[in-house]
């Protein structure tokens, strides 16, 4: 079963925001769940990634290198509805089903970041990468107006490929991006693109608004769900949220929206 939202963008198992904030703060949770709030803030940029910024490289290189950082997230969830056999009412049922979405490495000590809706009512969250290997994972942070968790995995046995974090701010309308992800359950999937426009606004699945994301033409679909959107140079400055679907079909037209890596310059 795949999850939706009645908001006005198909959420499709899509959304997120990258918050260096957030993810530092998850760091020293240990094994509790927190809600935080996010304060959007642009990722720095390394010596050496700020040297290399505006190497282009080709999107099969491109996944070479980074698809090894995009992970695939399962959750399984546990859904409460009432009983509609019940004539008094407050009754309730729980129903279980599966959820299922993407993620990123962001460091070697098992940091993952995915969307809030993915791992929503979780009684289970696991995390698989290539060559099928799948280990158990912890919430342990959420922002649920951001669409936001952070997840711990263990690395025993583990080789982690962290994707590096870029700076949004300075994208352009005609950018050529790329997005990884796991669509409709396809592992590893690349699309390509350009961003074809700034500062659009989606709705959290709380009702909260998200400011300042980006639209990108790349095919994404359910299961892309926390998965990157990627620039020429491979780095990450956004995650893809939401996406337009048009005529009820829940598949891609072409209009996917992302919330950036970085705050937009005022």
């Amino acid at each position: 079963m795949q999850r939706s939202f009645a908001i006005p963008f198909v959420a499709a198992l899509l959304g997120g925001g990258i918050v260096a904030a957030v993810i530092a703060l998850a760091g020293g949770l240990g094994g509790e769940t927190q809600k935080v709030v996010t304060t959007i803030q642009s990722a720095p940029l390394s010596p050496s990634n700020a040297s290399q910024q505006t190497v282009a490289l080709t999107p099969h290189a491109i996944y070479v290198r980074d698809a090894p950082g995009v992970a695939f997230v399962t959750s399984t969830i546990v859904q409460k509805s009432e009983s509609p056999f019940n004539l008094f009412g407050g009754e309730e049922q729980q129903r279980q089903g599966v959820a299922t979405g993407s993620g990123i490495v962001i460091d070697a000590n098992g940091t993952i970041l995915t969307n809030y809706h993915v791992v929503e009512n979780a009684i289970k969250v696991t995390v698989s990468f290539e060559k099928g290997k799948t280990v158990d994972a912890q919430v342990v942070g959420t922002d649920p107006s951001q669409d936001l968790a952070v997840l711990r995995i263990p690395t025993d046995g583990l080789v982690l490929h962290p994707l590096t974090l870029g700076n949004s701010s300075t994208v352009q309308v005609g950018d050529a991006v790329l997005a990884i992800g796991n669509p409709f359950d396809l592992e590893r999937t690349l699309t390509t693109g350009v961003i074809s426009a700034l500062q659009r606004e989606i709705t959290a699945p709380n009702g909260f608004t998200i400011n300042n994301v980006l639209q990108t033409d790349a095919p994404i679909n359910p299961g892309n769900s926390g998965g990157p959107l990627l620039d020429a140079s491979g780095r990450v400055i956004g995650i893809n949220s939401q996406i337009e679907t048009g005529g009820g079909s829940g598949g891609s037209v072409g209009i996917g929206f992302a919330v950036p890596t970085s705050a937009s310059p005022r």
